[in-house]
């Protein structure tokens, strides 16, 4: 029944509550009700403030006590100690037109590499070579000529998506490597720059570094040093097969002077970017080695530049780096310089618009216990993983620790943002996870460039005395002192002569199982296998 105000029981049951309405609000709104409101308010916000004062003071003096224990132990906290100091551009190889104008604005979506020909047919070859299977293989030069045959004008394969041939045998590769060549010196104007340049004895890109984001900083050149270095891959090997040893050999001194170019920089991008660039310059090593075509000096030229190499040394400044940025990254939240999801996006991760809201109302000092948390954490995925000045990575350690990891994560302390923020844990989850492949990179590219050195040393055996030696320890002293050791097992590389004349020479692999030599399902395979060094049977 709708209500009437008219109707007399209506009007006298609302008028019943009237006085009930009056004392509810009188009492509401009387000044002892509001003092004991205020009161009980004072006392709220009191102990908010000595709460966030509590928080602030325990975060402090914990992050302090951990950052003076780190720094007595020669641990660096501070970005800026790791930003590449300023060279002179007469001294700098970076100081050349064509990478400055990698970092013009209107440039870093695009370069005038990739409008030349090798450029726009590199993503039509496939990928033939072996560098990604259990095997190495020449690198298919063939396919390469139709590619570039493929932009010619009028051509009726222009459209062709993939090209692949598989012919790999000598003589059909030299007579492909003219054409392929030919191909090439659209890029010539840019890599002889390149190559004039890497007289110079420093390499400083122009990045600028932004301390108010490290995360944000642009870093253009590193593709275009990759874009470079696959370019003088594809020439060198061409170059082998066309008998023209000395221009190889010139192209691999240039790709391997650019991989170190990204050596001193602060990102551990750089580091991974500089280890694929240093294998990628492996391939035409091989090749020249597989087809016996370089000479005792040329051989001892590359040797020597590989035997310099030691990836795990190199290694620690960029991780170093890696830390520190991320102390930096919560220093900046702490002063609300940003939001999580503006520093790495708003994902599953991160939480989003939650981890945002929570960031802005946390006390500071949980943002010290954010770097305790993620120093120690960063400590222990590293711990006992490699020993830089032994020369060893140590993969039952690196499992370990990546388990320890998992279980934080399956736990629920990390990934989940409401339980990664309590345990003060929300930065080692979104930054921590990206280590665990380091170690094995390194050592995959450590051993890639101990094989090759061994390999050429072998070589300069064989055109002293006409056949590859008994063992290794024929190499020394006269054509490589000190052996290389396998970074897996510290024992020498195991290595024997093989029926047809060549030789085996191979690391137990990451599973530091030896399998006589058998290798996995590719050709640097973290599960089975070993990671092997030899030719194809002629």
């Amino acid at each position: 029944m709708l209500f009437n105000p008219l109707n007399d029981s209506n009007t006298k049951t609302l008028a019943g509550h009237f006085p009930t309405f009056r004392r509810l609000f009188g009492w509401l709104f009387s000044w002892r009700t509001i003092r004991r409101c205020l009161f009980a308010l004072v006392c709220l916000f009191t102990l908010l403030a000595l709460y966030y004062a509590e928080e602030n003071w325990r975060g402090r003096r914990a992050w302090n006590k951990y950052r003076r224990e780190l720094e007595a132990r020669g641990g660096q906290l501070d970005y800026r100690v790791f930003i590449p100091k300023p060279v002179p551009d007469e001294q700098n190889f970076a100081a050349t037109p064509l990478i400055k104008s990698w970092f013009l604005k209107e440039n870093l979506g695009s370069a005038r590499f990739d409008t030349d020909y090798y450029g726009q047919v590199f993503r039509r070859v496939a990928d033939s070579n072996g560098r990604y299977w259990g095997r190495r293989q020449f690198m298919d030069l063939v396919a390469w000529k139709a590619a570039f045959a493929a932009i010619e004008p009028g051509e009726t394969n222009r459209h062709q998506m993939f090209f692949t041939t598989n012919k790999l045998d000598f003589d059909t590769r030299a007579k492909a490597a003219p054409a392929v060549l030919e191909g090439l010196k659209s890029s010539e104007t840019d890599l002889a720059e390149l190559r004039a340049a890497s007289q110079r004895p420093y390499a400083r890109y122009p990045v600028i570094y932004d301390l108010e984001n490290p995360w944000g900083i642009l870093m253009p050149h590193i593709a275009r040093v990759v874009g470079a270095i696959h370019r003088l891959q594809l020439r060198a090997c061409a170059e082998l097969a066309a008998g023209l040893s000395d221009s190889a050999l010139e192209d691999v001194k240039l790709m391997l002077f650019m991989a170190d170019s990204l050596k001193d920089e602060p990102f551990l991008v750089s580091y991974l970017e500089r280890l694929n660039c240093l294998q990628t310059a492996i391939q035409p090593v091989w090749e020249g080695l597989a087809e016996h075509r370089w000479t005792d000096d040329q051989l001892k030229e590359i040797q020597t530049r590989l035997q310099q190499l030691n990836l795990l040394v190199d290694m620690t400044q960029p991780l170093n780096s890696e830390r520190a940025a991320g102390i930096l990254t919560a220093d900046l939240l702490a002063r609300k310089k940003y939001r999580p999801s503006e520093l790495f996006g708003p994902s599953d991760e991160t939480g989003g618009d939650l981890t945002d809201l929570i960031s802005r109302i946390v006390p500071r000092g949980w943002y010290q216990l954010e770097k305790l948390r993620y120093g120690r954490l960063y400590e222990n995925q590293l711990k006992g993983t490699f020993d830089a000045a032994g020369k060893r990575v140590f993969p039952d350690q690196v499992a370990i620790r990546d388990r320890e990891l998992e279980r934080e994560i399956a736990g629920g302390r990390l990934g989940k943002t409401l339980n990664a923020v309590v345990h003060h844990q929300l930065l080692a989850s979104m930054l921590l996870p990206a280590l665990g492949k380091v170690s094995l990179k390194t050592a995959i590219a450590q051993t890639n460039a101990d094989q090759a050195a061994l390999a050429c040393a072998l070589e300069r055996y064989r055109l002293a005395s006409g056949q590859f030696p008994e063992t290794l320890e024929a190499l020394a002293p006269r054509f490589l002192s000190p052996l290389p050791h396998d970074l897996l097992t510290g024992q020498p590389y195991r290595y024997r002569r093989a029926e047809d004349g060549q030789f085996v020479l191979y690391s137990v692999g990451w599973n530091e199982a030896d399998d006589a030599g058998t290798p996995g399902k590719t050709l640097f395979d973290e599960k089975e296998g070993d990671w092997v060094w030899r030719y194809p049977a002629k």
